[in-house]
C-alpha cells in the first residue's frame, strides 16, 4: 500500500514570521530558540531545527472534524519555513529518530484502530494500517511528548 507524507502548508504561519515576541504573546505563541541536543521537528519542512534557529511554539488543531476525536496540540513551525515536505513511500528522519504513535481516522473522523512503531518499523506499519479499508487517513504523533507530527494519506 503506498502512502504519502506532506508538512504542514506555511500558509497559515506567514503572518507569525518576523512578529515581535510581544506580538506572537498575545497570538499566544511563543519564539523558541532551539538549544544544542533539544527537539524540535519542523512541521512544515519535517526535519528537526538545528540549535541556534527559530521556531515558533503554537497551538495547532490538527484533527479539526466533528467528532469527540476533535484534538488540538502545541507544534513548532520554523520561523521562516517556506519549503512543504511531500514524499510518497518514505518516512522522514524526523519520525523515523522518535517513536511514532499511528492512529488510524476513519470518515467520520473517529480512531478505529492505532499502533506504536519506530524507525525502519514505521513504514510497514503505516501500509498495514492503510490496508485496512475502514482507514481513511492515519494521523501521526510523537509518542513521548504525544505532539501531532503528519498526516499520512493513501498514495
Amino acid at each position: 500500500m503506498a502512502f504519502r507524507i506532506r508538512g504542514l502548508s506555511p500558509d497559515p504561519f506567514r503572518r507569525l514570521y518576523g512578529l515581535s515576541d510581544a506580538a506572537l504573546a498575545a497570538e499566544g505563541v511563543v519564539r523558541h530558540h532551539v538549544a544544542p541536543g533539544a527537539g524540535a521537528p519542523d512541521r512544515v519542512s519535517m526535519r528537526d531545527l538545528a540549535p541556534g534557529e527559530t521556531a515558533l511554539l503554537l497551538n495547532y488543531e490538527h484533527l479539526p472534524v466533528d467528532s469527540p476525536y476533535r484534538s488540538r496540540h502545541a507544534i513548532f513551525v520554523a520561523e521562516g519555513a517556506e519549503t512543504r515536505y511531500d514524499a510518497r513511500d518514505e518516512v522522514p528522519e524526523v519520525m523515523t529518530r522518535r517513536i511514532i504513535a499511528l492512529r488510524g481516522i476513519d470518515g467520520r473522523g473517529h480512531i478505529v484502530t492505532a499502533d506504536l512503531a519506530e524507525g525502519a518499523a514505521i513504514a510497514p506499519a503505516i501500509r498495514k494500517m492503510l490496508a485496512q479499508e475502514e482507514v481513511a487517513y492515519i494521523h501521526s504523533h510523537y509518542a513521548k511528548y504525544g505532539c501531532f507530527a503528519a498526516r499520512i494519506d493513501r498514495g
